[in-house]
């Protein structure tokens, strides 16, 4: 199902120009009712009317995290106070939190992306949706019950946590589509088996899963133990919230809402536009909301954009599934990887669970590398000759990814921390100073 076909299946000309329209929309009014953005601009020699075509939009400044940190808690803000009907944030765990700020309209705005994205997943005004995101300040739980709203599905707003709760739920109130994290859903997934249940006890068709980094080994490891297809979902505090992007039922890269967000492609030492089919860094522009207009937002994701039309219809621009962040790329012993690699890696290997821990330490003055991960229980049980040839097994595999040596320790099932919202999958001890 197309939730709305026009926007969605739009010509590409006919999109070039709308984009073009909102974009010097935007900028205009950031310029004039944002001093943040007048002053940037300024002081980047550019003036709102150098916008002519869209090629244009590389004269326009970034905006990274630490401007939006800068202007905490609501110095980006383009409309009265009175306007600003709903606020979210960041959690601010690495520094001061991201404020968000929506009018009435752009919460209509986040009704219609969301509903969007749970029409991909083959939502309808039938569909019981457990909600499992976290509500409160984070931008997950409200966001698709915005969306879910929007398109008349029933929700079941769980939030996240409490999962035994969670399963009786499921299986009395026969939800049909699991919405939160994919870390949780995998806990979610693990719980379920260990109560005896299988995908035939309950009534899930899908889930769409979002806020953290997945690979497509874990799409097939929880779309097996689930009885689903795995919808990603991609979305950050700072444009929006969830709801951005995301996949339809061809799952070949989530469809970007891009008569809402205008995306680029950026090479992150330089700054060019690198166009579609490069990998690089996602900027993102807002084109359309009233409480907080972000232009050429530098998200530090790592992914490529895709014009060739997808078979579900829809001619929106795809992104590639993102592999890392700029921010988040790991550099031991002189060689840079993505957390991401590792996990690929692991969940390619049968006798593993999908929980992992990364432990760089640097104990000598060198790098190290341990990667703890749960065996399955009749793995661990073994004697330890099969366990120490697992070890090697694993290592070897790892090494042939990333290219370097890593020590790997086998632990017992359910003996690493599991989350109910986003996973801590690296811990990084070495000290820089």
């Amino acid at each position: 199902m197309i939730w709305n076909e026009n926007a969605e299946c739009m010509s590409r000309e006919e999109k070039k120009e709308l984009q073009l329209e909102l974009f010097k929309k935007v900028v205009r009014t950031a310029y004039d009712k944002v001093p943040f953005y007048k002053n940037k601009f300024e002081k980047a020699g550019f003036h709102p009317d150098d916008i002519k075509t869209l090629e244009d939009i590389s004269k326009v400044p970034f905006t990274t995290k630490d401007d939006l940190r800068e202007a905490y808690p609501f110095g980006l803000f383009a409309v009265p106070q009175e306007e600003i009907v709903e606020i979210h944030s960041t959690s601010g765990t690495t520094g001061t939190p991201v404020v968000s700020g929506y009018t009435k309209k752009d919460l209509d705005i986040w009704g219609e992306c969301t509903a969007r994205a749970i029409s991909m997943a083959g939502g309808t005004n039938k569909s019981r949706i457990q909600n499992s995101y976290g509500y409160g300040l984070f931008t997950g739980g409200f966001g698709i019950d915005h969306g879910a709203k929007t398109i008349g599905a029933t929700v079941i707003p769980m939030s996240s946590g409490n999962t035994a709760r969670q399963m009786k739920m499921m299986e009395d109130f026969q939800s049909d589509i699991l919405t939160c994290t994919p870390s949780y859903a995998s806990y979610i997934a693990e719980s379920l088996e260990k109560k005896g249940l299988t995908a035939d006890d309950i009534s899930l068709k899908a889930g769409i899963f979002g806020a953290e980094m997945w690979t497509e080994e874990m799409r097939r490891n929880l779309e097996e133990k689930l009885g689903i297809t795995a919808h990603n979902i991609y979305g950050l505090t700072e444009m929006m919230g969830p709801g951005v992007a995301s996949e339809c039922i061809e799952r070949n890269g989530p469809h970007i809402q891009d008569d809402h967000f205008y995306p680029e492609i950026i090479d992150s030492e330089t700054g060019e536009n690198l166009g579609y089919d490069t990998k690089g860094e996602l900027v993102l522009t807002t084109l359309t909301r009233e409480g907080m207009p972000i232009i050429r937002f530098r998200t530090k994701d790592i992914t490529a954009l895709r014009e060739d039309k997808c078979p579900c219809g829809r001619t929106t621009v795809r992104m590639d599934r993102i592999t890392g962040r700029t921010d988040d790329m790991l550099k031991v012993k002189g060689v840079m990887f993505f957390p991401s690699q590792i996990e690929a890696a692991l969940l390619n290997i049968k006798e593993l669970t999908a929980n992992y821990q990364i432990h760089v330490t640097r104990p000598k003055h060198l790098d190290e590398i341990e990667i703890k991960v749960e065996t399955s229980p009749e793995i661990f049980s073994d004697e330890m000759k099969c366990l120490d040839a697992l070890e090697e097994k694993i290592a070897n595999t790892i090494q042939n990814t990333i290219g370097i040596r890593v020590n790997i320790t086998l632990v017992e099932p359910e003996s690493l921390p599991r989350s109910e919202g986003k996973a801590i999958r690296v811990i990084d001890e070495r000290n820089f100073d």
